[in-house]
């Protein structure tokens, strides 16, 4: 091999290196990105399932407000038809 060949391919060489620094810089940042994406994709689901309690909370207090309420109501309509039909 002769010496322009030998400077080339340490050229060559060089430009792959540092195109994989880069590569390697890209992808670092990339990763960073995503594990922030994740914490914060974590965070909301942890928030909705959290509001997904409060609402089943809430609704177990309603139904057990309303239906005898309902049931009362339906009571009365059946007494009130029954006695004036």
């Amino acid at each position: 091999m002769s010496q322009e060949t030998e400077k080339q391919i340490l050229e060559t060489l060089r430009e792959i290196r540092e195109g994989q620094r880069e590569a390697l810089e890209i992808m670092a940042s990339h990763r960073a990105l995503v594990e922030e994406q994740i914490q914060l994709s974590r965070k909301s689901v942890e928030e909705s399932v959290s509001l997904q309690r409060v609402a089943l909370h809430r609704q177990k207090a309603v139904t057990l407000i309303a239906v005898p309420g309902i049931l009362a109501c339906i009571a009365a309509i059946a007494y009130l038809v029954l006695r004036y039909f």
